[in-house]
């Protein structure tokens, strides 16, 4: 009887686990097929062509998703290390908890609002539009992916190992710095993946902070051009060109966010922290 139950419940699973991801499927084959249209060499390695002409490629929006990423990792990743490795010593005082509540929210702000606040912080003061907001504004959605990754990943180490490290006369702060730190990389590493897949996919918070560029740009002080801009910028335009571009970069988005998720899953299995 209970291998019956049990057989009866893995089907169950199975079919209900099919019907939650056929939305994705059929989102993944309608952008497949009309995004293969435009996916060729020229579309990667040329600018957009003005208004009404036809052909043209995506090279700034694809330059201009590389720097906002790097920059917005430079500009997280060692504050988010730092702040989970904080809230991992106080996890168990009155300010570890407040700030895990603070994280909370601060994961559950809508991007779009992140954008304005970052609009109003920056880009007022500076004057005009740039990778530097957009970078702070990606920043403050993967900030706390990495808190977590790193505080979590910390909790994973047996007391046993930081106990032997400081029973060799190690420093806590040694300790922390060259053992800790170092058994914990790996699990960091998928956070940050897991991250980057989430902020490459962002659209609102750049309207107000990078803003978008049709032009080539490398100066991270001047707006730049990002993918979701520029599906966002083509969908709302009256031309059939501009639409089926559009298509094909979502097509590369979908698979770059694809990549990065793929690559951490790998991680998260490959990298687990043993002991």
């Amino acid at each position: 009887m209970k291998i019956f139950k049990d057989i009866v419940f893995r089907i169950f699973v199975i079919i209900f686990s099919f019907f939650a991801i056929m939305p994705l499927i059929f989102i993944f084959i309608i952008i497949l097929k009309n995004g293969i249209k435009s996916i060729n060499l020229n579309f990667f390695i040329s600018l957009p062509k003005p208004p009404g002409e036809i052909g043209g490629g995506i090279l700034n929006a694809i330059v201009g998703t590389i720097l906002l990423l790097i920059f917005a990792s430079l500009i997280t990743i060692p504050i988010g290390i730092f702040v989970g490795i904080f809230l991992y010593e106080f996890k168990n005082r009155k300010i570890g908890e407040i700030c895990n509540i603070l994280i909370d929210v601060l994961q559950g702000i809508p991007s779009i609002v992140i954008g304005i606040i970052v609009y109003l912080w920056v880009v007022k003061k500076m004057g005009h539009f740039s990778a530097i907001a957009g970078s702070i504004a990606l920043s403050l959605i993967f900030l706390p992916i990495i808190i977590k990754s790193t505080k979590e990943t910390f909790e994973m180490i047996p007391f046993s190992i930081i106990e032997s490290s400081l029973s060799l006369g190690a420093s806590y702060i040694r300790t922390v710095l060259k053992v800790m730190l170092p058994c914990s990389l790996n699990g960091i590493l998928s956070g940050i993946l897991v991250g980057l897949g989430r902020i490459s996919g962002e659209t609102a918070p750049l309207l107000f902070t990078a803003f978008g560029n049709p032009f080539l740009n490398f100066n991270i002080n001047k707006p730049v051009s990002s993918l979701p801009h520029l599906i966002f910028t083509y969908t709302m335009s009256p031309y059939d060109d501009w639409h089926r571009q559009a298509w094909g970069c979502a097509l590369v988005l979908i698979f770059l966010v694809f990549i990065l998720n793929f690559i951490s899953r790998i991680g998260l299995k490959k990298w687990k922290v043993k002991f």
